[in-house]
């Protein structure tokens, strides 16, 4: 426990005190959001806020990460390794998009096919050394499994390639969820906050409830619990720092940088804690917001009509009039209840019949 609090106190300090520093660097080399033509009116004025503001994110999570393990002097695990090296390998593909926006002064950075051939790469070295049998533990637990999981494992071993595949799915679509709701001052950061929460409470949970520590009939196979609730309290606190600068109206946007690193460390969390569909839940706003692009593009291209004023979702309600920040807020409420339903999915099996 003692852990996840130098993590996530570390991570807050880095990013609070290094933001204002970001900040006038990134205004000097005139490092600004470019703001799309077709988006929202009130958008216009975000034109040239300085962006790439997710270095601090990442930065502030590493060095809570290895400094709150420099400070018990204890070792990182396994599974810490693998979902920082996919935070931090996301967030740098997340980086060149970003900086190509900046350099060309346009609101298009890396085409398609070059981002997810960099999240591919990530990724595939991620499904690796956590599905294979590379890094076993005395208990052969790997990091990740081969399995698919919800509260837990269930249903036959996939094979290695499956497997591979199958993360690099889940790796895709969170890490661009995450892109899609960030589109308004606070809204995938204070999201993001809500989802980490859940990941610190349900590594300190299956620490508590191990199968090393007793072969109980509903302990947890997970190799590195409480090392995996360290990482998402450095994210946590990481995210926190950024938000306060990030809140409307934000001095600060996390651009693809911190969109795709956090995507890449809720995936992770959820793979390692052999909670993959969970994430859905837990991860929910995520989801609706996902669902509103993919709804109007298929709705737009079957009947030549759109469901929204514009997509992604919350876009549509700006352009009905909401104020962003009463949109930011309502937001972070839906995904609240939905971070709540899924702890309570996560205890339910605990509950007494």
């Amino acid at each position: 426990m003692t852990g996840i609090l130098v993590a996530a106190a570390l991570s807050l300090l880095v990013s609070l005190l290094i933001m204002p520093m970001v900040i006038r660097i990134l205004f000097r080399f005139k490092f600004g959001q470019e703001i799309r033509d077709d988006g929202p009116e009130g958008h216009k004025t975000k034109q040239g806020t300085p962006t790439m503001g997710g270095i601090v994110i990442i930065l502030g999570a590493v060095i809570g990460y290895f400094g709150a393990h420099l400070v018990l002097v204890t070792r990182p695990t396994v599974s810490g390794l693998l979902v920082m090296f996919l935070f931090v390998g996301l967030g740098t593909v997340g980086f060149l998009d970003d900086f190509i926006k900046i350099y060309k002064r346009r609101s298009l950075g890396l085409r398609s096919g070059a981002k997810m051939l960099g999240q591919a790469i990530v990724g595939i070295g991620f499904a690796i050394g956590a599905s294979s049998t590379l890094f076993p533990n005395g208990y052969t637990y790997t990091p990740g499994s081969t399995h698919l999981s919800f509260l837990r494992d269930f249903g036959p071993a996939l094979a290695l390639p499956v497997v591979v595949i199958w993360v690099l799915m889940l790796i895709v679509a969170t890490s661009n969820a995450v892109n899609l709701t960030d589109g308004l001052d606070g809204l995938a950061t204070g999201a993001t906050i809500l989802s980490l929460v859940a990941y610190v409470i349900i590594g300190n949970w299956q620490l508590r409830q191990s199968c090393l520590e007793g072969l109980e009939p509903n302990c947890y196979t997970v190799r590195d619990p409480l090392d995996l609730a360290v990482v998402a309290a450095a994210g946590l606190g990481g995210c926190i720092g950024f938000l306060w600068y990030n809140a409307p109206p934000a001095k600060i946007f996390m651009g693809d940088t911190g969109s795709l690193a956090l995507g890449g460390l809720l995936v992770g969390l959820a793979i390692t804690t052999r909670t993959q569909l969970l994430l859905l839940i837990i991860g929910g706003l995520f989801v609706l917001i996902t669902l509103s692009v993919i709804l109007q593009v298929g709705s737009f291209r079957l009947t030549g009509k759109r469901l929204f004023r514009m997509a992604p979702i919350q876009h549509h309600f700006e352009l009905k009039g909401w104020e962003e920040t009463t949109i930011v807020i309502r937001f972070w409420i839906i995904q609240g209840l939905f971070v709540g339903i899924g702890i309570g999915l996560f205890y339910l099996e605990w509950m007494p019949r």
